[in-house]
C-alpha cells in the first residue's frame, strides 16, 4: 500500500476514533450544539483557527500567489485583518446575548419567528458556498494523488462528505472541535516545513529568495514573458482591477464576522473572556499560517512556475505540487493528507453549524414556536439536516470542480458581509433597530450579493465548456456586473434595506429591551440563562 494513502486512513481513522469518543460523551441539545460550553480558550482559539484556515487558504491562496504574485497575497491580507473585526465588535457580545446560533442574538429583542427564518436561510446559503469550496478542494486533491488507480474526483467528493456527515452526526460538537485542533496543529506543521524547504533552495537567504520571485518567467497566449511577482496589478491592474480589489477587501474583512461557523465557536466557552482569548490564540496562529503562504504561492511561482502548475493540477494544487518538487513523494503525501485533514475539519465546521440553525431557528423556533420539544428531538432534525446539507454540497461541488477555492470562499465571505454582519451590528448598537430591519436587511443583503454573483464575471463569460446547454448561453453572455465580488455594492444595500425598514416603522417593544440586550452583551449578566423564545 502506497505512503499516500496510509497517511490518508491514518488520518481518518485517528478522526474517527474522536467521533466514537465524543458520541460517548454527547446527550443532549447543549452538548451536541455547544460542547457543555466546556472548551478553553486555547483549545477554541486552535479550533477556530481549524475552522478558519480552510482549503482556500491552503490550497486556494496558494494558487493565486503562484498565478498573480502581489495581488494573491492581497487575499492572505483580508483574511487575516478580519479577524480584528471579531475581537473588537462580535465575540463577546454574542458569547453573552445568545445560546446557540446567530439568530439567538438578534431573537433577544425582536420578532423571533421572521427573524430566526431570515437568519437560518442566510446561514444555510453562506455554509453551502463555503462548503462547495472545501468540497472542490478535496476532490482534486485526491484526484491528483490517486492518479491511475480509479479514485476520481468524483469519488473523492463523495468519501469527503460520508465523513463529514458522521463527524457531525455522531460527534457533534465535542467532535468537529477536537478534528479542528488536530487538523490546525497539522496544517501549521506541514505549512512550516514546506517553507523550510521551499527557503533551503535559495540557501535560507531571503535576499534571493525574493529576486527570484522578481523574474518569473511563464507562458502568456502561446509567448514567454518574464514579470516581476512582487509588483502590484497582474490581477487588479487594468480595468475594473482596483475596484475589485477593494471590493473583496470589504468582503474579507466584514464576512468573518458574519460566518456562522466561527460565530458558533464562541458558544463553546465557558465566558466572554474564553472568547476574547480564544479570538487572540486564533488571530497569532492564523498570523502565522498566513506569513507562510508567501514562501508557499511565491516558491510555488519560482520554482515549478504557472506552466507546470496549469499542466499538473490547476491552481489549486500549487502546495501539494511544490511538496512533491522541494521534499519527494513522501513528503507530497504528507501535504496531501493535511490538506484532506483540513478539508475535513472545516467541512464539519460548517455543516454543524447549518444543522444547528436549522434544528435550532426554524425547527425548534419557528414551525413549533419555542415550544420546548422532546429531550433529544432537536438533535435528531439536525443530524438529519446534516445529511441533507451534504448531500447537496457534494452535488454542486461535482458541478464546480473547475473553479479557484480561495475565489469560492471570497463569494461566501461576500454574502455573510451583505446579509449578517449589518444586522448583528445593527441589533446590538441601535436602539430603533427592528424586526422590520432585521428582515430587511437579511432578505435585502441575501439578494444583493447573490444576484450580483449570478450576473458578474464570476459566471457569466466564461469557459462553459462543462456546462449543460440549457444554461450554456447566459453563462458565456458578456457580465452585467463588471465586478467579481459584489461586496461594495451588496455590503451597503444591506445595511441600507435595514436602516431604511427602521425608520419607516416602530417597534416599541424591540426598543424597551435594548438596555437589556445591551447590559447583558456587555457584562455577561444572565449570558447562562436557556433563550426561549
Amino acid at each position: 500500500m502506497s505512503a499516500p494513502l496510509w497517511m490518508f486512513l491514518a488520518f481518518v481513522g485517528a478522526t474517527l476514533v474522536i467521533t466514537w469518543w465524543a458520541a460517548k460523551r454527547s446527550h443532549g441539545s447543549d452538548s451536541f450544539f455547544a460542547a457543555n460550553r466546556r472548551i478553553t480558550a486555547w483549545q477554541n482559539g486552535f479550533a477556530v483557527s481549524g475552522d478558519y484556515m480552510s482549503a482556500a487558504s491552503f490550497l486556494g491562496i496558494a494558487g493565486l500567489i503562484a498565478f498573480s504574485g502581489y495581488d494573491g497575497f492581497m487575499y492572505s491580507v483580508g483574511f487575516l485583518v478580519a479577524y480584528l473585526t471579531v475581537l473588537l465588535v462580535v465575540a463577546e457580545p454574542l458569547r453573552n446575548a445568545g445560546k446557540y446560533t446567530m439568530a439567538d442574538i438578534l431573537a433577544f429583542r425582536l420578532s423571533p419567528r421572521p427573524v430566526r427564518a431570515m437568519a437560518s436561510l442566510s446561514t444555510l446559503t453562506v455554509s453551502i458556498f463555503y462548503m462547495i469550496a472545501q468540497m472542490v478542494g478535496a476532490g482534486t486533491l485526491v484526484a491528483l494523488l490517486f492518479k491511475g488507480s480509479g479514485i476520481t474526483y468524483e469519488y473523492a467528493v463523495c468519501g469527503v462528505g460520508a465523513l463529514m456527515i458522521i463527524y457531525v452526526t455522531f460527534g457533534g460538537m465535542l467532535a468537529t472541535t477536537w478534528v479542528q485542533i488536530i487538523k490546525a496543529i497539522l496544517l501549521l506543521g506541514g505549512t512550516f516545513l514546506l517553507s523550510l524547504f521551499v527557503l533551503a533552495r535559495y540557501h535560507f537567504s531571503l535576499g534571493e529568495f525574493f529576486d527570484a520571485v522578481s523574474h518569473v518567467t511563464y507562458t502568456v497566449k502561446g509567448h514567454a514573458v518574464t514579470r516581476n511577482f512582487l509588483q502590484p496589478g497582474l490581477k487588479y491592474g487594468s480595468g475594473y482591477g482596483p475596484l475589485d480589489l477593494i471590493s473583496l477587501g470589504l468582503a474579507l474583512l466584514f464576512g468573518t464576522a458574519g460566518l456562522p461557523h466561527i460565530l458558533v465557536r464562541f458558544y463553546t466557552v465557558p465566558d466572554a473572556k474564553a472568547a476574547r482569548l480564544s479570538v487572540v490564540w486564533a488571530m497569532f496562529l492564523i498570523g502565522v499560517f498566513y506569513i507562510m503562504t508567501t514562501f508557499l504561492g511565491f516558491g510555488a511561482a519560482t520554482l515549478m512556475g504557472p506552466d507546470y502548475i496549469t499542466a499538473n493540477g490547476g491552481t489549486n494544487m500549487s502546495a501539494p505540487l511544490l511538496a512533491k518538487v522541494v521534499a519527494g513523494d513522501v513528503f507530497f503525501a504528507f501535504i496531501c493528507a493535511v490538506a484532506f485533514a483540513t478539508i475535513l475539519a472545516v467541512v464539519a465546521g460548517l455543516t454543524i453549524s447549518a444543522s444547528t440553525s436549522f434544528a435550532h431557528d426554524i425547527w425548534t423556533n419557528v414551525i413549533h414556536k419555542g415550544v420546548e420539544r422532546s429531550k433529544n428531538e432537536e438533535v435528531k432534525v439536525a443530524r438529519l439536516t446534516a445529511l441533507v446539507v451534504g448531500v447537496v454540497s457534494i452535488a454542486l461541488a461535482i458541478v464546480l470542480k473547475n473553479a479557484n477555492v480561495a475565489f469560492l470562499v471570497g463569494l461566501a465571505f461576500a454574502v455573510a458581509a451583505s446579509a449578517n454582519l449589518p444586522v448583528i451590528l445593527l441589533s446590538l448598537f441601535w436602539r430603533r433597530f427592528n424586526t422590520a430591519g432585521a428582515v430587511a436587511g437579511l432578505a435585502t443583503g441575501l439578494a444583493a450579493s447573490i444576484i450580483l454573483i449570478l450576473i458578474s464575471p464570476s459566471i457569466m463569460g466564461i469557459d462553459a465548456a462543462d456546462v449543460k446547454p440549457a444554461l450554456r448561453h447566459f453563462i458565456q453572455s458578456p457580465a452585467i456586473f463588471p465586478l467579481s465580488n459584489p461586496g461594495i455594492v451588496s455590503i451597503p444595500l444591506g445595511f441600507i434595506g435595514a436602516v431604511l425598514a427602521c425608520l419607516l416603522t416602530r417597534e416599541p417593544a424591540a426598543e424597551a429591551k435594548f438596555a437589556e440586550l445591551k447590559v447583558r452583551a456587555h457584562t455577561g449578566i444572565g449570558a447562562e440563562k436557556a433563550i426561549i423564545h
